[in-house]
């Protein structure tokens, strides 16, 4: 582990040398693909060098130990030592998961896609309860959010609604939230207060960039209608929403959040894009290893993941067998507890494969 950090840090000081090259900074891809790396290695050689400082400290600390020393400055001695254990301990764990393969994917922006499934108006609405919940949880993060599509159902519930998060690591933290939720409730309809049960799937997608996934306007068909509100009216008479169809994968997207045709297109492209990539993304894992699905679930859309039970205010996820009684709070945004706890899962299964 220490030769690897001993050559991260290399690339890192090789790196500070390249970023003040007038070549380099005046190619502004380089300069983009440069400083990008250096970032990514900050952490690691910030971590590994207090983590030298300590081992040094504790080093010199045992040494004096051999040393002639009263009573009172032995035990003093003997302590310092103990912190400086601990500490280094806690760091070579912070460098373990530091120096995992890390998803190339973490630091993007997410298009989040929420639809109702089984449970008509209620699944709609209970879509609608998930879409705050993310736009909370995204403005605690100090993160940004923007429609980009959505379809409602006049009650305060949506059909479907796609919406971007805009934010440093947004993929990292959301990408767990894949997958069919669950709700147990009694609906306000319901008279003789029997619990209803119903399902909303969530699709958590990395935004892609043109460079990674290569898609040629020869491809895509492009259709434009009127936008059309609840119920199916029509919200304006001119052609500007959009429909766009990428013909070698068949993935469709539309848009009409916007008035302007061009800025539909534009949104639209984004979440086609997105789901260009996830599709290839998908079948490139399940190619590599269909059997290796780790203990936070496939991400497979029809997975069900979380169960959110109103009578008992409790919130439970299957993949990690966590349940929490704050289902008030979680609906309010407070999602660290469970999402803290999944990359802990997936850092711990990672260092298992490591090790293995």
């Amino acid at each position: 582990m220490f030769e690897r950090l001993k050559s991260v840090e290399e690339r890192y000081e090789k790196l500070n040398g390249l970023l003040s090259d007038p070549d380099i900074i005046s190619d502004t891809n380089k300069l983009r693909e440069y400083s990008k790396e250096q970032s990514d290695l900050t952490e690691k050689v910030e971590v590994y060098r207090e983590y030298k400082e300590v081992y040094e400290a504790l080093t010199e600390a045992k040494a004096m130990l051999d040393e002639k020393l009263d009573d009172e400055m032995r035990t003093m001695v003997k302590e310092e030592i103990s912190e400086l254990q601990e500490r280094e301990q806690s760091l070579a764990d912070a460098l373990r998961i530091l120096l995992l393969p890390k998803d190339p994917n973490d630091d993007k922006n997410v298009i989040m896609e929420v639809r109702g499934a089984a449970g008509g108006d209620e699944a709609a609405l209970f879509a609608g309860d998930l879409y705050r919940m993310y736009s909370r949880f995204a403005e605690s993060q100090g993160w940004k959010t923007e429609v980009i599509d959505s379809s409602s159902t006049g009650v305060g519930g949506f059909k479907e609604i796609i919406f971007m998060v805009t934010g440093q690591g947004a993929y990292s933290r959301l990408k767990f939230e894949n997958g069919a939720h669950r709700v147990q409730r009694v609906p306000e309809t319901e008279s003789g207060g029997r619990i209803h049960t119903s399902t909303a799937t969530v699709a958590a997608l990395p935004e892609a960039e043109e460079v990674e996934v290569n898609i040629h306007e020869k491809d895509i068909r492009v259709d434009t209608f009127t936008s059309s509100g609840p119920g199916g009216q029509s919200v304006n008479t001119t052609m500007s929403a959009v429909r766009l169809t990428h013909m070698p994968t068949g993935v469709v997207v539309s848009c009409q959040d916007e008035k302007s045709q061009i800025k539909n297109k534009e949104k639209a492209m984004k979440v086609l894009r997105a789901r260009v990539y996830d599709k290839f993304l998908q079948e490139a894992r399940a190619e590599y290893d269909e059997t290796r699905k780790s203990a936070v679930g496939s991400g497979d859309r029809s997975e069900r993941i979380r169960t959110y039970n109103f009578p008992q205010n409790r919130v439970t996820d299957h993949r990690i067998g966590l349940t929490i009684q704050k289902l008030d709070q979680i609906l309010q945004g407070k999602l660290e507890e469970f999402i803290d706890a999944l990359i802990m899962e997936e850092q711990t299964n990672a260092m298992e494969a490591n090790a293995e």
